[in-house]
């Protein structure tokens, strides 16, 4: 069932897609726009950044491209499915087997290890226990983490932690990976590795990774960069051709921008 659901999904390189997308809420007399007439395309292999000031919905674009919240008004399709339509009941069967989520607070379970956090996931997704330990341990080994595996949260540190998470977001043969703020909490060189590793899913893993960010020295990991401010969505240029290659070149931490002092 889930190789099924898995080989649909694939079919087309168009994972994610807005059209006219709005989001209110309501406070007081007059409703929060929060996001406004949206639309993008996110395809296999892009990795795309989101950049805007604090309070201009990108967590909120975020969460409707998730499907944790739906749109007051426009469409979202993703893997080629209308998911505006679908009942409540039905999302967490898809993001469950398609998108992987990747949070500032990393979101691990304190009393767990590190291959049980990455376990618990492959379980929910209907993996046995032998091909749970496999595949647990194989990404933990992935992000370099071979010998923290039997590690509880608090025994890591901040990038450790973070890569757990992404190992927990890539298990299962996700598609689509959307974080929000990686690497604010990092130090440059523990948040360029975070980023070596999210550029090595697009081009090897034929992925689609989507990061929300206040960081501008991030922008030459992307195929594109949008921005948006009070709601309204910019999609910046690169467009949906615009890919990352086998042949791109991995950034040192030498190479990374550094902030200037004011």
């Amino acid at each position: 069932m889930i190789a099924a659901a898995q080989g649909a999904f694939r079919s087309g390189d168009v994972l994610i897609q807005l059209h006219a997308v709005s989001k209110e809420f309501q406070a007081g007399p007059e409703p929060v726009r929060a996001v406004q007439q949206a639309s993008l395309t996110l395809k296999r292999g892009e990795l795309v950044l989101l950049q805007g000031p604090s309070g201009s919905g990108k967590t909120t674009l975020l969460s409707i491209m998730g499907c944790l919240m739906k749109p007051t008004r426009g469409r979202v399709w993703v893997g080629g499915q209308d998911v505006t339509s679908l009942g409540e009941d039905k999302l967490p069967s898809l993001r469950l087997q398609h998108i992987g989520f990747i949070f500032q607070s990393y979101n691990l379970f304190p009393a767990l290890t590190a291959l049980e956090n990455v376990k618990l996931a492959l379980r929910l997704k209907g993996y046995g226990w032998r091909e749970r330990r496999k595949e647990a341990t194989e990404l933990l080994d992935r992000v370099g983490l071979h010998d923290c595996m039997s590690r509880k949260p608090g025994e890591l540190s901040g990038g450790q932690r973070q890569r757990v998470s992404i190992a927990r977001a890539l298990c299962g043969a996700t598609d689509i990976i959307l974080a929000d703020e990686p690497t604010a909490s990092l130090d440059t060189a523990t948040g360029l590795s975070i980023m070596n590793l999210l550029r090595d899913e697009c081009v090897n893993g034929r992925k689609a990774v989507f990061v929300v960010t206040h960081d501008p020295r991030l922008e030459r990991f992307a195929t594109r960069v949008d921005h948006i401010t009070d709601g309204v969505l910019t999609v910046g240029a690169g467009g949906s051709n615009n890919r990352l290659e086998e042949t791109s070149t991995r950034m040192l931490p030498a190479e990374m921008p550094q902030e200037q002092s004011a």
